[in-house]
């Protein structure tokens, strides 16, 4: 598991939905907050409602190559359906409820993964899903109270997939509390271990930010959100009747 690393280059080989399927099956019997069960996994297999989501995902050209694409989302709406069936009120219209949908779904992402890459098949998570949430929900008919957490690529790897070097533990791991000290260090050093291993190919907007001498992660993600990103994302998870207070 510490060895794998996204896929975003597939061959043409088709992946046999009925292995799709019980991926997602897997996938779904993984940790739920309380057993509520708040994710649900939408397969896109209608060649128009794709071709619609690649042409929203155009900044990833990668994924209309996929051969398969899925779209894990949050659901409290079956939670609501609940409430309704058995007569009783729902005391819990706060934030916890978006975020309990939204773990889940990133759980079920998480095993979908696992499980897929250790049937032979490739995969990336797609969070410019979220960039267009709005029109990606009525694309997929989402309901009330359900919205996209992410996108995800699945085929048959053409090539090995590139492994990221990830933050030492000692930026990530703690014991008993959290030590904030030693977060800058442990970044300066990342960045010039990773930029020695795997140098980025491309400075990221240098027409704003100008060509840094030494270019590293942190520079990278300083320069990623420096710019405004998702900005509508919280209008339209209120407008899907949550409460984020």
């Amino acid at each position: 598991m510490a060895g794998r690393g996204s896929c975003r280059d597939f061959t043409d080989r088709p992946v046999d939905p009925a292995l799709i399927r019980a991926l997602c099956a897997v996938a779904l019997s993984a940790p739920s907050k309380s057993d509520l069960q708040q994710r649900d996994i939408v397969v896109v297999s209608d060649p128009v409602l794709r071709t619609r989501l690649n042409a929203l995902l155009a900044g990833q050209p990668w994924v209309a190559a996929a051969p398969v694409l899925l779209v894990f989302c949050g659901n409290h709406a079956r939670q609501r359906l609940v409430h309704e069936l058995r007569g009783r009120s729902f005391a819990n219209d706060h934030l916890d409820a978006f975020f309990n949908a939204a773990v889940d779904a990133a759980i079920a992402l998480g095993a979908f993964v696992t499980a897929a890459e250790a049937a032979g098949l490739g995969c990336c998570p797609i969070s410019a899903i979220r960039n267009q949430a709005a029109a990606v929900s009525d694309l997929l008919a989402l309901p009330e109270r359900a919205f996209p957490v992410a996108g995800l690529g699945v085929g048959w790897p053409a090539k090995p997939a590139s492994i990221s070097m990830r933050l030492p533990l000692a930026a990530t791991l703690h014991e008993n509390r959290f030590d904030a000290g030693v977060q800058a260090e442990a970044i300066e050093s990342y960045d010039r271990a990773r930029a020695a291993a795997q140098p980025y190919a491309a400075q990221r907007y240098t027409e704003d930010f100008g060509t840094a001498g030494a270019y590293g992660w942190s520079e990278d993600k300083a320069r990623q959100y420096a710019k405004p990103e998702r900005a509508g994302f919280g209008a339209f998870v209120r407008a899907k009747s949550f409460k984020l207070d």
